[in-house]
């Protein structure tokens, strides 16, 4: 991973692409020839790219292998593919990378991009007041859990998600939209520990940006939006300075 980003990239986050959405597949195949077509060095996905994703395992399957391919003819077309996880596919591996051309990030990255130190998340990791999300990612990005799920026949892992998603779906209804935004504190620590002056993530689906003032001086966050409400963007910097793409539908 370059510690400056040269030439144009783009970043998006939250597409949660799945096998019963046809259309944002088709969305993210025709953003991708939009990417290359224009030219663009470098695409960051900022997590949440499917819906959920169970196991590098899972390749074969023909949705993800689809996805994959978009992705790996992208590459092929000279586009550098990143890719942050999110909380809905943390467990894209290794395997997954290599078909698909693309390179894992930690769940931390900074780059200098445009000139100015660039930190890069998912997002949900800022959202510290969601007390019982972050007992959940503390448990589920650990090792011992990862391995006994793997471990676990395809089938029961695609259950069990399932089953985790009606959950998480219920549990939200009964969360204020505060607590399950970015905590300001939490924003500005984030920035001040890694020493930069801009933050680009999502996973929070409020589209915004903001200048936040640090002891250092001011600094900048994006937030970029999900692509399943029927909305969508993507955050582009480049010689020109930095522009979001609309993408709504």
């Amino acid at each position: 991973m370059p510690s400056e980003i040269t030439g144009t990239a783009r970043f998006v986050s939250d597409l949660h692409l799945r096998a019963e959405r046809p259309d944002l597949v088709r969305r993210f195949a025709g953003f991708l020839a939009d990417t290359a077509a224009a030219n663009v060095d470098s695409l960051f996905i900022l997590g949440d790219l499917f819906e959920y994703w169970i196991g590098d395992d899972d390749l074969a399957d023909s949705f993800n292998a689809d996805v994959c391919n978009l992705l790996r003819s992208t590459a092929d077309m000279g586009v550098s593919l990143y890719f942050i996880a999110g909380n809905r596919d943390f467990l894209i591996g290794p395997r997954f990378a290599a078909a698909a051309r693309l390179m894992l990030l930690d769940d931390a990255t900074k780059v200098g991009a445009g000139g100015t130190a660039t930190l890069l998340l998912h997002g949900d990791t800022i959202c510290t007041d969601d007390l019982p999300y972050q007992e959940f990612r503390r448990l589920v990005r650990g090792e011992e859990w990862q391995q006994h799920f793997l471990a676990r026949p395809l089938s029961e892992r695609r259950a069990e998600v399932e089953s985790l998603r009606r959950r998480s779906a219920k549990a939200m209804q009964a969360k204020t939209a505060a607590i399950m935004d970015a905590n300001a504190g939490a924003i500005r620590a984030a920035l001040i520990r890694h020493d930069c002056k801009r933050l680009i993530h999502g996973h929070t689906h409020r589209p915004r940006h903001e200048t936040i003032e640090l002891p250092s001086g001011p600094a900048e966050r994006y937030v970029l939006s999900d692509w399943d409400t029927g909305r969508g963007d993507a955050l582009e910097i480049g010689a020109a300075g930095i522009r979001r793409i609309d993408l709504t539908i």
